[in-house]
This record gives structure tokens, sequence and C-alpha cells, in this order.
């Protein structure tokens, strides 16, 4: 087939944001070496860019029209069209150039030199056995389709187009479970497989009951969602959806994500399961009461035995009221807790619970044997966050202490499963920690502070609020070096806590001038006397606050369940632990680098 080629008609590239991969390759090209010719029209304006996939038929000549390679049925092909990721899939340069160019519907003639197609140097996709890779070739494009694309796999052997968004952000995970309508085709358009058109087909995600690429595409659909997935050989398992999947090399599955239940593995071993049956309001897991709050539940008690025996029911022995009860002071058991902590306003779940986490050690109704399992029937009405932490401020530092430890201890059975989650999470963590440190810095304990401040700052050295924390601990414990250094990092990495670091800069130069003082009335006279006699006895050192200063806080943080505790005023601590830092420096300034203090 011969091809039209008015003068001009050589395609030169738009420009547009390259990698430098791509523009390596643009650099070799040689001039000429590509050219289009446009045999039918497409329809519309758009045309293809970075991250849409490409659907097209491809048939290779050589100049004097004799086909090389198609996959066209009538040409000796498959029948069945090709897929690329514009910017993911490797492809020969011509129609990494060519694409971009084409409209919907369009059917092109590109006439490639060598360096264009499979002779290019260094070519990223590796020639078909026998191809001609030397000669100057014709390639013959249909533009069937093009989409923006979702990579679900790496290697683009799963790939999911939106038909029709769907609704929230929470997307299927095992082991949650999942109604869907699911029809299977081939890329040709061949029916495989479907479920019955009376009710969609269910599944638990993660028990390998549907091939295991179409599993990964419905694991990135939210509520309503409906998609097309597209699924290489490599990702189509057996299941019992489709128990046959030999021979085939993709699969294209129409799916519609109807409903699903948040089912969550509490320890990790399948014994604590939380099964989410009514939705609740806000967005999980930043609506829930994470933190020690004020709760409202309705809840119905069920033993699973085989009378399936309901020994309590706030609805009935409560007389209709609700329990109400406040998170992280050990007033229900364990497993109820964990479970009520995340779910929303308004959720209903059912929880199923081993004995350790019920009632063997919590008070057992008398209705309940020992070792038994009981299932609760949990309905959120609401909670309310308390403004401060009570037991904090009356006081009562290692009751607070313990009860932050515990929330932690919880925490630690709760496993994120999604980068957002984790975040939230995480943040609650540090905030606990760093509410353990508070306590720690009341109770005088400063290394145990430190160390509490440093489970937050092992993850994220440049934790402000963790910085300003810890170096509150080393100035009460005369550790100035290290208290001015967390200062000065907090201003270097957020200019927005300047005005607390300075604060504490200041106060840190006062008491070690204070310090100083004190170390130079200690030791003043002491080498003006003959050797073997004393100056005079010791003098006390006293703290900031032994001496009517206050401890000025500089932070403005308030102590509770969302926000870290304030730190204290430094305690009292020995003589020479807080004159040596100045009285070190003072012997050099004598010229006395060892001396035996008396």
């Amino acid at each position: 087939m011969e091809v039209d080629e008015a003068p001009g008609s050589e395609y030169l590239p738009k420009k547009k944001k390259q990698t430098s991969e791509e523009e390596k390759r643009r650099k070799n090209m040689p001039p000429g070496g590509l050219k289009k010719a446009v045999m039918r029209s497409g329809g519309g304006d758009a045309k293809p860019g970075e991250g849409d996939q490409v659907i097209f038929h491809c048939t290779i000549r050589t100049l004097d029209g004799v086909i090389v390679e198609s996959t066209r049925l009538e040409h000796g092909g498959k029948g069945i069209p090709m897929r690329h990721v514009l910017g993911k899939s490797k492809m020969i340069l011509g129609l990494l150039e060519g694409f971009p160019t084409m409209l919907k519907g369009e059917v092109a003639m590109f006439k490639m030199k060598p360096e264009l197609h499979y002779g290019e140097v260094d070519c990223p996709v590796t020639a078909p056995e026998g191809f001609p890779s030397h000669d100057e070739l014709h390639f013959e494009i249909e533009l069937l389709d093009f989409f923006k694309a979702k990579v679900v796999s790496e290697d683009l052997g799963v790939i999911k187009q939106i038909i029709h968004e769907g609704c929230g952000w929470e997307s299927p995970r095992e082991p949650y479970e999942v109604k869907a309508w699911i029809t299977a085709k081939t890329a040709d358009g061949k029916l495989i497989s479907t479920n019955s058109k009376e009710e969609p087909f269910f599944f638990t995600f993660g028990k390998a009951e549907l091939p295991k690429g179409l599993e990964m595409g419905i694991g990135t659909m939210t509520w309503g969602e409906k998609a097309i997935v597209y699924v290489s050989s490599q990702y189509l398992t057996q299941s019992p959806f489709m128990p046959a999947v030999d021979g085939l090399e993709e699969i294209l599955f129409e799916v519609e994500l109807v409903h699903f239940i948040q089912v969550r593995d509490m320890l990790g071993d399948g014994r604590l399961i939380k099964r989410r049956i009514v939705d609740g309001k806000g967005d999980f897991p930043m609506d829930c009461p994470l933190h020690d709050s004020l709760l409202r539940v309705h809840y119905k008690g069920t033993l699973l035995n085989e009378e399936k025996t309901v020994f309590y029911d706030t609805r009935v022995d409560n007389n209709g009221e609700p329990l109400e009860f406040s998170s992280g002071e050990g007033l229900v058991p364990e497993g109820l807790e964990m479970c009520v902590r995340l779910m929303l306003p308004g959720e209903v779940a059912i929880v199923t619970c081993p004995p350790d986490y019920a009632y063997d050690k919590f008070a057992r109704p008398a209705n309940v044997p020992e070792d038994a399992y009981v299932q609760w029937e949990i309905e959120l009405l609401g909670f309310e966050m308390p403004k401060g932490n009570r037991l904090f401020k009356e006081g009562k530092f290692e009751l607070a202490k313990a009860k932050y430890e515990k929330v932690l201890r919880e925490y630690n059975h709760v496993n994120p499963q999604d980068e957002e989650q984790g975040k939230i999470f995480s943040n609650s963590r540090n905030s606990l920690h760093l509410n353990v440190a508070a306590c720690y810095q009341k109770m005088g304990e400063n290394k145990k502070s430190i160390e509490a401040c440093n489970k937050v700052l092992d993850a994220n050295p440049a934790h402000v609020k963790a910085l300003y924390r810890r170096g509150v601990a080393y100035m009460s414990a005369g550790d100035f070096d290290e208290a001015r250094s967390d200062f000065n990092m907090m201003i270097s990495v957020d200019k927005s806590s300047e005005p607390d670091a300075t604060a504490a800069l200041l106060k840190l130069k006062q008491m070690e001038q204070k310090a100083e003082k004190k170390a130079k009335k200690q030791f003043k006279g002491l080498f003006d006397k003959k050797p073997g006699e004393i100056s005079g006895e010791p003098e006390e050192i006293t703290s900031a606050k032994d001496e009517g200063q206050e401890d000025s806080n500089p932070s403005r943080d308030d102590v509770g369940t969302s926000s870290e505790a304030p730190p204290p005023p430094p305690p009292p601590v020995g003589v020479f632990s807080r004159i040596w830092p100045v009285g070190r420096r003072f012997f050099h300034a004598l010229g006395v680098e060892k001396c035996t203090i008396l």
C-alpha cells in the first residue's frame, strides 16, 4: 500500500513534560524518521495523553505491502487488540510519538525508519523472531479507544477503567464481605462467565473466591462504582467464580460493586472479629472515638452456644436506656471497648469475642459461664470528647499514665489497612506517648520522660511537640546542651514553633546563669586554702521552683486525650548534677583540668 506523503507531513511531537529516558530516546530520532498519513478520520477532539490506556489494532507491512505482523484476524492475527498505557508501557518510539496525535476511531499509517521501531539502539521492546528490524516499515494503527487508566499492578497485568464513579473513599479489603455484579468476557468481547441475574455474587475478600487480578481490581473500587478490570493471564488464577482459566491470555471483567461489609480482625488471629452491619455517619477512622470519650451504646450479649442464649440486652434489662461509660477506664470488657473505638456514630456492628477479651478478666454476669465465647450486637449512639484529662488535671499522674499506657497496648492490636489510616493511628499513638512523657515529668522521672519522647522521635525526628517535650525534660534534668539542641531543632524544622522555642531557650539561659552563679559561689575560695583545707560547707543547690520562680511553659498545648499534656516544672535535683556542667567550664577557665570535689 502506497502512502500519500505530502510535503511537511513529518510529525513533529508537541512539547510536553518528559521523563529523562524519553528525552534521551527523542534526541536520537533521525530527521524524517517518522511520517504520518491519516487513512480515516476519528471523532471528537480529545487525544491520548500520559496515563491513558490506548486500545488499538496494528498491522505492520513492508514498503511494498507485504504483511509482517498483524493483530487482525483477517491478516493472520488473533483478532485481539493490543493495550498500552502511555508513560507506563514499554513501546517502540514511533508509537510513543504517534498515539498523542490520534483521535478515537482514527486509522493512520505511520512510516517508520528502523530507529523508530525495533531497530532503535537499546530498544526497550524485544522484536519478534524473524522481524525485519533494520527495514523501513509501515505501521497501520486503528485507535479503538483510550481512557484514563488506574494501574492496579506495576507490571500492568491488572488495569482498571472507571465507567461510573462510586461514593465515599473506603474500598473492600481482607476480610471484608462483598457483593458485586460480575461479567467476564474475552478481549474480543465473547462472554465467558456471569453471576446469576437474580442476585449479586457474594464473596469474602482474601479467600481466593475470585481470580487474583479481579480481586485486586475490586480492592480499588468504592461503593456503587462501575468499572472494567483488564486482567492478564499471570493474574488469572482458578477460583469458584471461574474454575477454568487455561488458555486465556486476557479477560475483561465488567464489575458493579453493590455492597460490602467492613470486617476487621482486631487481634490478627481470627479470634476477635468486628463486622459492621449498618453504616454509621462520618469518615472512618477520623470520626471514630479513637481517644478516650464518654460513649453511649445499646448492646445485646449472646452466648455462642447452640441455643444462642441472650444474657444481657440494654433495651430489655436496662429499662430501654443505653449504657453510658468513659473509655479508657476499664468499665467494660476490653474486647467490647476496642471495637467501639473503631465505630462511627449510628453504626451497628456484630462482635465475636474470645473469653480472655470478654469476661475472663472482667466481672462476669451470672448467666455467662467461664471460658465462654460471646457475641455482642453493638449500636454506637454517640460520644463526647472530653475537654481535658480528668485524672491529669486532678494531679493523679500515676493513674493517668496507666490509662494512657493501656490505650497504647490496645493500639498494638489495631492494624491500619491503608496509608491514610496509618497516618491517623500514628498521630494518635504519638499523642499518647507524649502524654505519658508529661506524666513522667510531673512525677519527677525525667529519664523515663525522655524515653517516652524518643519513641516518637525515633520514627519522626522532626516531630516538634516531641522535641519540645524532650527539651523540657533535658532542661529539668540539668542537661542544658541537649535541651538547647532540641529547642534549636524545633525552629529549624518548623518556623511556626519559633515563639515557643525562643521562650524555652530564654528560660534555659536563665537556668544556666543561675546554676553558674551557684557553682561560682560554691567553689569560691576553694583554691585559696592551704592543701588539705576545705573551703567551708557546700551550699544546697535549690531548683528554680524553690527560689519562687514559676516554670513558664511556652507550649500552648492542652493536656487531653487528643493532644499532649503540658510539661511540669523542673523538680529539685542533686547538687553536682546541677552544678557540674558549669562547674566543669569553671575549672577549665581556672586552668585546672583535674580536680577532686570534696
